[in-house]
């Protein structure tokens, strides 16, 4: 595939972002990588970009590498296909529209794990929300650190759910979850007798977040391959930021304020997988996660993946945190039908009963 111009490319996004009010320092990132690199011959910015030099360079970040070694490669970036894809879109309307399209969540903690709060009060705090269900998903045994479910624990859970049900509003249900470990060999951590009870298995990896790529890709495939898994949750496990101001206590046991780098894996493989398996991606929305980051986002929307914007919420106030997900699905050009929480209980229940549990 023939190389295409890699200052073009990276002028274009600068100008997008401009034209998109986006904010001033992400433009000056393009502009002055498009500045230092345009000042290389041919010959030396392909081998910086074969060798992974170009971040030595002053100017040239890791983002801008990476657009710049996709440009190299004959592939429009992934930046600049986002941008191309949302040219003209009101992102702030699209991300409502998405916000109020959203009918439940599906990734949420109580305190029978490391939540802080009942699940009645999580349920009530959706049912101000306006949604019509609430998806429960405390840890798996392994997380010892977050007081995971036992399988004689999920159990009592499962029973306890049935009876708050019972005393709910009208037009208002708590869906049965769990959030599964994806173990190391991509196993799930919980019986498969209780996986095929529960109404939507989110599968995350929590251990082992340093496997190198060929690892992690193998166990994240193995995963979602697995019948019982319906989301695979937060992908890539970074945390970009420390927790959120007013975010303390036991509501957050599982959220220590520190930041971590996105694990490696072949993302073309796992989203491609997703798609076969029909499952869907998490769009995670704690803003000290925000993961996937963008630009996996527009890779699994261009492999064909359906996504679901949850909150993994571990207290109630933190329901309300789906406008971000929302925000960041609308600059990745996420349409509402392809979000599976934009359906109704009963559709979202038969698609994960389709997965052959």
């Amino acid at each position: 595939m023939a190389a295409r111009d890699a200052i073009a490319d990276l002028r274009r996004i600068a100008f997008l972002l401009e034209r998109a009010n986006e904010a001033t320092y992400r433009v000056r990132a393009f502009r002055s990588a498009a500045k230092t690199l345009a000042g290389l011959s041919a010959d030396e910015l392909a081998s910086r970009a074969r060798a992974g030099t170009l971040t030595e360079l002053s100017g040239v970040g890791e983002v801008t590498a990476r657009a710049v070694t996709e440009s190299l490669n004959g592939e429009e970036p992934v930046y600049l296909r986002r941008l191309e894809a949302t040219e003209g879109t009101d992102l702030d309307a699209a991300a409502t529209d998405l916000r109020t399209a959203l009918r439940g969540d599906c990734h949420t903690h109580s305190d029978w794990s490391d939540g802080g709060s009942p699940i009645e009060e999580m349920a009530l705090a959706s049912v101000e929300l306006g949604h019509e269900y609430l998806v429960v998903t405390d840890h798996s045994p392994r997380l010892t650190v977050a007081r995971g479910l036992t399988a004689a624990r999920l159990r009592r859970q499962l029973d306890h759910i049935a009876a708050v049900n019972d005393a709910l509003p009208d037009g208002f249900r708590i869906l049965t979850g769990i959030e599964v470990d994806i173990l190391a060999d991509g196993s799930l951590d919980q019986d498969d007798e209780l996986l095929a009870r529960l109404d939507v298995v989110v599968g995350s990896v929590h251990s082992g977040l340093r496997d190198d790529s060929a690892r992690m890709t193998r166990r994240m495939l193995t995963a979602v391959a697995n019948p019982h898994l319906d989301i695979l949750g937060h992908c890539t496990g970074r945390m970009v930021s420390a927790r959120p101001v007013g975010v303390t206590g036991p509501g957050d046991r599982g959220h220590r304020a520190r930041t971590r780098p996105p694990s490696d894996f072949d993302a073309d493989a796992v989203f491609a997988a997703c798609a076969e398996y029909d499952k869907a991606v998490e769009i995670n929305s704690r803003p000290e996660r925000q993961d996937p980051p963008k630009r996996l986002i527009r890779v699994a929307l261009e492999a064909g993946c359906r996504f679901a914007i949850n909150t993994d919420a571990h207290a109630p106030g933190q329901l309300d945190w789906q406008r971000f997900g929302c925000q960041r699905a609308a600059l990745c050009g996420v349409e509402p039908d392809r979000v599976v929480n934009t359906w109704s209980a009963d559709q979202l229940l038969d698609w994960t009963d389709g997965h052959t549990r």
